[in-house]
């Protein structure tokens, strides 16, 4: 299929954006080790780093899908990843404990409430033949994001007189100049001719998430939870893990680098599925993948089981996130696509806002990695069970 060049620019620079997003995400999970050493900071107080991060971006994602259905996707895409890029930079200087920590709330501000939107205005973008395909690839920006915050956690942190700092101004610079060039980007054509039939049709507009779409919503709203209670709760303590598990710091950031690679691969694969199988056999397959995979990464005490299963579970987690953010927006009408999508969104940061902590209190309390890990599998079972019980196949679903 001949995509246009506008379609091509608008991956290109929604991804680069993603991708920036994922390095902030990435970079928090090294930073953690380094401030708890440099500030003296314990376990609650790094879990706390994480989750105002993550409280900032539930409230930035069901703000922002709500903004982006009355003023249009475009404007909330464009300022989002400026939020970010300024608050990143400005994380650099912080002093202390409270400084980052109103600093991480701002970047998950901007994080929060970019990522539904973009994959919402990618999606409405897309040819229908390959609109889940398309916002899949979207998503596997978020690995190469992972994939050079390891780069940057590895070369500069431990090398340079306050690396940390040095890496979250690289992390920042580049996020504001990404945000200007997002002015390129065109509104989503189908949100503009949403707005014209709107004046026609509002009193026949359905638009109450629970009443007109109950089991969509039930759906979305625990899968979301379950997929971010798992991932913030599984990789933003993976250094701290691996040094938990005898490893330097070092050397737990290589190991985290060689699992991130194979996020891509989980990525590629998905997004070929769900053109094949359909969004909802592909995120069930990938969400199994990863409650397998965090049981035996739990329980893993050697090298070669660590990098076997901590790959696997990279490579099954991240494919399911890629499903996910294709299924979520075609869950809903245009109307209320960016609430939908938004809300989803923030419901499942409420999850993982609690992982952090509750893994920084169960590391406190000497509670095993396997049974940490083992509450990741039981959580992503449970979300499976609903998505297959209740969810519905969207793939011919809301083509306008």
């Amino acid at each position: 299929m001949n995509l246009s060049k506008e379609f091509k620019k608008l991956i290109g620079i929604a991804g680069i954006g993603w991708a920036f997003d994922a390095m902030d995400v990435g970079l928090l999970s090294f930073i953690m080790v380094a401030l708890a050493k440099e500030w003296g900071l314990n376990s609650y107080q790094t879990g706390w780093l994480g989750s105002i991060n993550l409280i900032g971006m539930a409230i930035g994602a069901t703000i922002g899908g709500i903004l982006a259905d009355r003023i249009g996707r475009k404007p909330v895409f464009l300022y989002t990843l400026l939020l970010f890029g300024i608050a990143t930079a400005g994380s650099a200087f912080a002093t202390g404990f409270t400084f980052m920590f109103i600093f991480r709330f701002l970047i998950g501000l901007g994080i929060g409430a970019e990522l539904p939107v973009a994959s919402t205005l990618v999606n409405e973008h897309a040819p229908k033949q390959i609109r889940g395909r398309a916002v899949v690839i979207l998503e596997s920006f978020w690995a190469v994001g992972w994939l050079l915050a390891a780069l940057i956690a590895y070369f500069v942190i431990p090398n340079f007189s306050y690396g940390w700092r040095l890496a979250l101004i690289i992390g920042g610079i580049p996020a504001i100049y990404a945000s200007l060039v997002r002015k390129q980007v065109p509104e989503s054509p189908v949100y503009l001719e949403a707005q014209k039939k709107a004046y026609q049709n509002k009193q026949n507009r359905k638009t109450n998430l629970f009443k007109h779409y109950k089991k969509e919503t039930i759906t979305l709203w625990t899968v979301w939870f379950v997929i971010a209670f798992s991932y913030y709760g599984m990789f933003l303590w993976l250094p701290s893990v691996l040094v938990g598990k005898g490893f330097t710091m070092i050397k737990s950031f290589e190991y985290v680098f060689i699992m991130t690679i194979a996020q891509l691969p989980g990525y590629f694969l998905s997004a070929y599925l769900v053109e094949k199988w359909g969004r909802k056999p592909v995120l069930a397959t990938f969400l199994l993948g990863t409650a397998i995979s965090a049981w035996l990464f739990g329980g893993s005490g050697q090298q070669a089981q660590l990098l076997i299963f901590g790959s696997l579970l990279s490579f099954f987690n991240l494919g399911a996130w890629g499903a996910l953010y294709a299924y979520t927006p075609e869950n809903y009408p245009v109307e209320i696509r960016g609430t939908g999508s938004g809300s989803a969104a923030g419901f499942g940061r409420i999850g993982s806002i609690i992982a952090p902590l509750l893994v920084g209190i169960l590391i406190a309390n000497k509670v095993t990695y396997q049974s940490i890990f083992l509450i990741f599998t039981t959580t992503i079972v449970v979300g499976v069970i609903v998505l297959l019980s209740i969810g519905k196949e969207t793939k011919e679903a809301y083509l306008n």
